[in-house]
């Protein structure tokens, strides 16, 4: 969390503001959250361990930016995140994902986090490492061993004794040579023949580990499976002819591998996981019981999934092929649509563990003008950095981004409220002609006005039968 440190509340905002349209009250909701966990880490005693995260739920239709504020908010706070649909879960007994599976699933994200920022780390290393080893497949020792029988005691003359100082010598001003031409990047084009192994498992040294296999999902189940038998009975190596770059690349990362403690990368990654984890809760609406009256049915099921996410949620230890992990300080960021049912359909226990209700608005012809043009990494630009790759500059004028903006909110309120989403089917409507014959047109510029926009989409949204299917 040391990132965190140089962010305020206003800053994390601002820096989602780059990338998200609108939605002030969950930025600010979430970037509160997000510092209060660095808050947390500089309270010292025993205070820390009682200090919970105020986890939160979302609510809005699909497609207004729930996801995207949590995915932007773990990428700068460089978190482990894991998004899951609360409706891939099923209650205890029945087959399908088990609840403490996204744990599970989440700490593997940490521990590779972990293990590529330490192998950052020793990579100048690794790369000296793995030049030697290159440098060796180039050019072999030609010394030749002694025969068998060779008396190592017998006295030796001087002749011996030079041949092989002017072999060595000669060795190695050929190996500079080479190791000149390899930086130099004149051998890139060579091909060498390597011996390329399957990535080592990574539970640290020792005896491979079998992990007692719960009461999980048949997807887990099939995955503690292959762990156990690629361990017991490990796969030869596979020789492969590659390019000295790629070859470099592959024995740079086995060097990185072997400079790294991965039973420290286990440890660093547990805490990073425990005191960094972010896991998105969606569709968390689909498994709200919808009639009080009603308890029969998928109602139970539904019940029965919450009564499971519970503890984990609450603060529970779950066991991993890493470790055990303490889910009390990982943050829970929930969302849905609560179309049909509503926050208070969930059970009491559940409620109370996300204090924090944030409501999303529907997105407006305006806010969707700005989705084309305003963030760092809007639609157009998207589309202008697509086209330029086949050499044509491609313009939108003012007046064709205001109105495929209102053609995008006319047909979410004429069909189903996809949000932003329906930019992307309008936008490849629009581009279509454009892109299928771009190939042919390079060195071009092309211009999308009103008119044209009008031409690809005017007839599709005043046929609304027709609109259904294309829009």
């Amino acid at each position: 969390m040391e990132n965190l440190q140089h962010y305020t509340p206003k800053e994390i905002v601002k820096e989602l503001d780059r990338y998200i349209i609108g939605q002030d009250d969950a930025k600010r909701s979430v970037s509160i959250a997000l510092r209060n966990r660095w808050r947390r880490l500089q309270v010292e005693g025993e205070m820390q361990d009682d200090i919970i995260p105020k986890n939160i739920i979302m609510i809005g239709p699909t497609g207004v930016g729930k996801t995207e504020i949590a995915r932007r908010l773990a990428k700068l706070a460089q978190s482990p995140f894991y998004k899951v649909e609360a409706s891939k879960f099923t209650e205890v007994g029945y087959v399908g994902k088990d609840v403490e599976s996204m744990i599970r699933d989440l700490v593997e994200i940490g521990v590779n986090m972990v293990k590529a920022r330490e192998q950052e780390r020793v990579l100048d290393k690794a790369r000296e490492l793995a030049e030697e080893r290159l440098l060796d497949i180039l050019l072999p020792n030609k010394r030749k061993a002694p025969p068998p029988n060779f008396d190592f005691n017998m006295e030796e003359t001087n002749e011996p004794q030079e041949e092989a100082a002017s072999v060595d010598d000669d060795q190695s001003k050929t190996r500079e040579k080479l190791r000149t031409m390899l930086k130099e990047g004149k051998l890139d084009t060579r091909k060498i023949d390597l011996d390329i192994g399957p990535k080592p498992p990574m539970q640290g040294p020792g005896m491979p580990m079998v992990e007692i296999i719960s009461a999980g999902g048949m997807d887990e189940l099939s995955n503690n499976l292959k762990d156990m038998m690629g361990n017991f009975f490990p796969q030869g190596k596979k020789r492969r002819r590659l390019e000295v770059p790629e070859a470099l690349e592959i024995l740079t990362a086995e060097e990185a591998s072997k400079l790294i403690d991965m039973e420290d990368v286990t440890k660093l990654a547990i805490d990073f996981v425990e005191n960094n984890g972010i896991i998105f809760l969606d569709e968390i609406d689909k498994i709200a019981s919808r009639s009080e009256g009603s308890r029969g049915g998928p109602d139970v099921s539904r019940e029965g999934v919450q009564r499971d996410i519970l503890p984990v949620v609450e603060g529970s230890t779950v066991s991993t092929k890493y470790g055990f992990v303490k889910t009390n300080h990982i943050l829970f960021i929930a969302s849905g649509a609560f179309h049909t049912a509503k926050p208070t359909d969930l059970i009491p226990e559940l409620q109370g563990r996300f204090p924090i209700r944030v409501e999303l608005n529907s997105l407006t012809k305006d806010d969707f003008l700005k989705i084309l043009t305003e963030p760092k990494n809007s639609l157009s630009k998207q589309y202008k950095a697509l086209m330029k790759t086949e050499k044509i500059d491609l313009l939108f004028t003012d007046d064709a981004l205001e109105e495929m903006a209102c053609y995008a909110a006319k047909a979410n309120d004429q069909m189903e409220n996809i949000g932003a989403r329906r930019l992307h089917t309008i936008l490849e409507k629009v581009m279509d002609e454009i892109s299928f014959d771009a190939p042919e047109k390079g060195g071009t510029t092309f211009e999308i006005t009103a008119s044209y926009v009008n031409q690809c989409l005017g007839k599709i949204i005043d046929d609304q039968e027709l609109s259904k299917y294309i829009l």
